[in-house]
């Protein structure tokens, strides 16, 4: 009965797991709308932004931006890491730090220098065991971040790049795609460049007003904050979709470990019965 008793502790054990993750798997279909919400309300805006920006990219004001003028040589550069403050949500985490971890390896790699700004908990864990540079951070997010409170690590990058401490900023982070896939995304943040911007149709230029310096800081700095921002909000509709596919396999897996331990509850409990009919019968007989 040794064996029967341990089985059920096990069968026990699993459904008290099963009802967690089955829990879990809820509650990120429930942040799982809100987050999708969040993030297609915002890509509009931010569509429009990349699309002004492009085109600013292309025009010829007399004032050119530093965030327009691509270096010679990269002696330094910066890395903008998105990632989640919490795990279970599968491979999502994995797949956006081994493509930053490429990037980071090449970099010094190539002699260049790198200092590293993460957004989440688990990047931030992740680049410190790596040893890198990590010179600012913002955690935790929560479930509904606000500008305020991102674009503060992340100006530390953009006021480096102004006084020329960097040549190149990336941003690395995990496109939604679909509840059931996620992309994760390098993107290269400064300089802009019209390479993977885009370039507009026909050749033209914007009339500025008051002065082309005045439109330019406006208008470049917004769209770094928009950047910024759909890029937490992808990455969040992603860890909530990532997360609740995730638990639920978790809660299947449960279920189909529980129909296989009481298969084997069930002709362990039998055997043991067999055998004391078995002991009773013969001691009858031999009476």
């Amino acid at each position: 009965m040794a064996g029967t008793k341990e089985i059920r502790t096990k069968i026990k054990s699993v459904q008290n797991t099963r009802k967690i993750t089955k829990a879990m798997e809820m509650v990120a279909a429930s942040k799982m709308r809100k987050a999708q919400e969040r993030m297609r309300a915002a890509r509009p805006y931010a569509e429009k932004m990349r699309t002004l920006a492009a085109h600013i990219s292309h025009a010829n004001p007399e004032y050119r931006h530093p965030f327009l003028v691509e270096r010679d040589t990269v002696k330094r550069a910066g890395m903008i890491i998105v990632t989640t403050d919490k795990g279970l949500c599968g491979a999502m985490n994995s797949n956006l730090l081994r493509a930053a971890l490429a990037h980071f390896k090449k970099l010094k790699d190539d002699g260049e220098e790198v200092d590293v700004c993460c957004i989440g908990g688990k990047g931030l864990a992740a680049m410190q065991r790596l040893g890198a540079n990590v010179v600012s951070h913002v955690t935790p997010l929560g479930d509904s971040p606000k500008l305020d409170d991102l674009i503060g690590a992340v100006k530390i990058m953009l006021d480096g790049y102004n006084e020329d401490k960097f040549d190149r900023v990336d941003l690395f982070y995990t496109r939604f795609l679909n509840t059931m896939k996620q992309e994760p995304l390098q993107e290269q943040l400064l300089p802009l460049s019209g390479d993977h911007l885009g370039a507009p149709e026909g050749s033209w230029d914007y009339i500025y007003e008051p002065d082309a310096e005045a439109i330019l800081n406006m208008a470049l700095k917004r769209y770094i904050e928009t950047l910024i921002f759909q890029s937490v909000a992808e990455n969040m509709a992603s860890e909530q979709s990532a997360r609740m596919v995730a638990m639920k396999s978790a809660s299947d897996n449960a279920a189909s470990l529980i129909d296989e331990l009481t298969l084997v509850y069930n002709k362990s409990r039998q055997a043991a019965i067999t055998q004391e009919l078995s002991e009773i019968v013969g001691g009858a007989a031999a009476v």
